[in-house]
């Protein structure tokens, strides 16, 4: 071991100067202290990438959020308007399936009164509505115009209470009269015989006697009967067909007879009339 650490001293000795003996000694003793002294500087840049991290990791975290937020109401949106497009779908199957000539409108308003079931729509004499004029949904008879302003109707529901209408069961065509409960959901049946043949799950439509309502229209169905030994009439109870608590668009109907209104037509006609009644004076 002697032997070869001293032939080592020889070759460093030959081949390395003075110079490099000094430069190497003093790289291993500094080398050291430079790596120790610049980890303060390391630290305090891996703290304040940190530091840029975090604040970055914060304000994407809360975009992110925000965006989320978005997102969730126009999902929302989305939904309702998927239903409002399936609304009106049922409601165009529903007016072809009719012969009379129908105007869409709009609910844009319910009475807020407890014991009256009444609705306004977005249509009035300037779009041809009259007093009297059906109402349905995509599923069956709302009801009737009572009261009509320029731009805007009001409706007098099947449920209401003022509110009849002849009807006849779909299956044999035996005729009764519609009344409404006051229940947005229930209908009742008056004058209908103890022994008629009726039964729950018939179907009720208009008659078409009374000149008010088209013959035909859905109006609900049979839940329940009772037979009372004493009683000469049946007690009946049926449920609308027209979804009166949540349809908001509906349709107007004109008769086959008639056509929907045409206002410039109209006042065409006036003026000629007035020219002709001046024209005999």
């Amino acid at each position: 071991m002697a032997v070869f650490l001293s032939v080592a001293l020889m070759l460093a000795d030959q081949y390395l100067s003075p110079t490099v003996h000094l430069r190497s000694l003093l790289g291993v003793f500094i080398t050291p202290v430079q790596y120790v002294s610049s980890i303060p500087g390391q630290l305090g840049g891996w703290a304040e990438d940190t530091a840029v991290s975090r604040t970055t990791l914060l304000e994407e975290n809360k975009r992110l959020r925000h965006e989320a937020l978005i997102l969730k109401q126009k999902v929302q949106q989305m939904v309702s308007l998927r239903a409002e497009n399936n609304r009106f779908r049922e409601l165009l199957n529903a007016s072809e399936l009719l012969d009379d000539k129908v105007l869409v409108a709009e609910i844009i308003g319910v009475d807020p009164d407890p014991y009256t079931h009444h609705i306004i729509l977005n249509k009035g004499s300037e779009h041809g509505a009259f007093v009297g004029q059906p109402i349905l949904d995509a599923q069956g008879l709302m009801g009737q115009v009572i009261d009509v302003m320029p731009y805007s109707s009001r409706v007098l529901l099947v449920a209401d209470s003022n509110h009849a209408i002849p009807v006849q069961v779909n299956r044999n065509g035996i005729r009764a009269i519609a009344v409404g409960s006051g229940k947005l959901d229930e209908l009742a049946l008056i004058y209908v015989p103890d022994t008629a043949d009726i039964k729950e799950g018939d179907q009720l439509v208009s008659s078409g006697l009374g000149s008010r309502y088209p013959k035909g229209y859905p109006l609900g169905e049979i839940t329940s009967i009772e037979h009372d030994p004493g009683e000469p009439f049946a007690f009946v109870k049926a449920k609308p067909a027209a979804f009166l608590d949540r349809s908001r668009y509906v349709l107007m109907v004109f008769s086959r007879a008639s056509e929907l209104p045409n206002i410039s037509k109209l006042a065409e006609l006036k003026v000629n009339e007035q020219v002709s009644l001046a024209g005999d004076q």
